[in-house]
């Protein structure tokens, strides 16, 4: 959002009135960025605007602003279109890390991104659910013909 940083967090958690006060709300905003991996690099300027951070700095903004309601599921569509390889480290990291606490879904057109940060893998081929399974199972071993085609990159 073309908002602070602070407000960016803050939002969730104010409309929904998850919080009494400021005290609560600011703690919120702290632990959110702090399980986004955003708070060493950002908690002297939470009064700045959130579109000054660079491309993997927003989208762990993003992260923080959706954890900061207390969901039980994340999803996450191209979580790391248009990052450099760093920041895509970076965030895939954070993905890590996060499943421990949420369910976290993501959709990603990237083969090599789905098999390093997925547990599951489900293969979707126009509009239709071809196959799921465990990633290492559907990577080396998928059992629909189509999906084999996608993942070898003869089809999509």
């Amino acid at each position: 959002f073309p908002k602070s940083i602070y407000d960016n967090v803050a939002y969730g958690p104010k409309i929904h009135g998850l919080t009494r006060n400021k005290a609560e709300l600011d703690q919120i905003v702290e632990a959110s960025l702090r399980k986004a991996a955003l708070w060493g690099e950002v908690k002297d300027r939470l009064d700045a605007s959130g579109t000054g951070l660079s491309g993997g700095q927003q989208q762990r903004l993003c992260i923080a602003r959706a954890i900061a309601t207390g969901p039980e599921v994340l999803l996450m569509d191209e979580p790391c279109s248009a990052l450099d390889p760093i920041a895509t480290a970076q965030v895939e990291e954070l993905i890590d890390e996060l499943r421990a606490t949420f369910s976290v879904v993501i959709v990603t057109h990237s083969m090599q991104q789905a098999a390093r940060v997925s547990q599951k893998t489900a293969f979707f081929h126009l509009g239709n659910l071809v196959e799921y399974g465990d990633t290492p199972q559907i990577f080396t071993n998928p059992k629909d013909t189509r999906t084999e085609a996608y993942i070898t990159g003869r089809i999509g």
